[in-house]
């Protein structure tokens, strides 16, 4: 799951929200509906802080469900991975209901890293926590960007990066249905110079899609957007960060293995 799919549907539900009242208006229109306001920063720094506090207990268990030393996933680990893209479906097509749908999403992507995560570090000692730090750098550094304005989310920035993570999205569609067949893609998934530099190249599409997340918020708070949107822009936060934690780990245990 793209999180520009998240962009895209949040600016037309904003657009369609505030094309016929002004700012004002439309937030008087919005606590009178739900009762909870209008989208703020602090409450969406907090919607982020429960849900990455879900992720982390979750991950604490998922990571306790696989035995040491194990080097292969568990069997279950597929039911995990629908059942969290069925929250996740069922998210961007219903945002009003994030504030129930994001912390189970949270709750399922935090085990299914979890159990993710124990393999690779039966593999390679200490690789989950030079993930972990990784993630947190590459987090801060992009919102410093962002925030100085050093990149500025453009239209045309936009698309670019709505592009990249659609292709990336397509590639792994068709990898892993040849992946059912037998048949893997030559030198991508392989620790040589051609995969290394794939690796690299989705991470700075991730990060680069952190950016989208950060217009995502502020967009929304700019145009009063209802408070259910602090829990819907959380989750799309989650979304890219799990993808870049886990791209990430893939690319240190392709370094660890040459």
């Amino acid at each position: 799951m793209a999180n520009p799919v998240l962009s895209k549907g949040f600016g037309e539900r904003a657009a369609a929200s505030t094309a016929s009242v002004d700012a004002g208006a439309y937030t008087r229109e919005v606590a009178a509906l739900d009762g909870t306001g209008a989208m703020t920063i602090a409450g969406t720094g907090r919607a982020t802080a429960v849900l990455l506090a879900i992720l982390v207990g979750g991950g604490v268990w998922g990571w306790t469900l696989v035995s040491s030393g194990a080097t292969s996933m568990p069997g279950w680990i597929l039911a995990a991975v629908l059942g969290g893209l069925a929250v996740a479906i069922v998210t961007i097509f219903k945002p009003q209901w994030a504030r129930v749908t994001a912390p189970v999403y949270a709750a399922v992507e935090g085990v299914l890293l979890g159990a993710i995560s124990r393999v690779y570090e039966s593999a390679w000692n200490g690789i989950v926590v030079q993930a972990v730090m990784a993630t947190v750098i590459v987090l801060l550094v992009m919102l410093v960007l962002y925030v100085t304005r050093t990149i500025r989310v453009t239209d045309k920035t936009r698309a670019l990066i709505i592009g990249a993570t659609l292709g990336i999205a397509a590639f792994y569609l068709v990898s892993l249905l040849l992946a059912v067949f037998g048949v893997q893609m030559p030198f991508v998934w392989d620790t040589g110079i051609v995969g290394i530099g794939f690796s690299v190249f989705v991470i700075a599409i991730a990060a680069f899609n952190l950016l989208l997340d950060f217009d995502l918020i502020e967009r929304g708070v700019a145009e009063r957007a209802p408070a259910y949107m602090e829990w819907y822009a959380a989750f799309g936060l989650l979304v890219t960060l799990i993808w870049l934690y886990l791209e990430i780990l893939r690319l240190l245990s392709k370094l660890n293995s040459r």
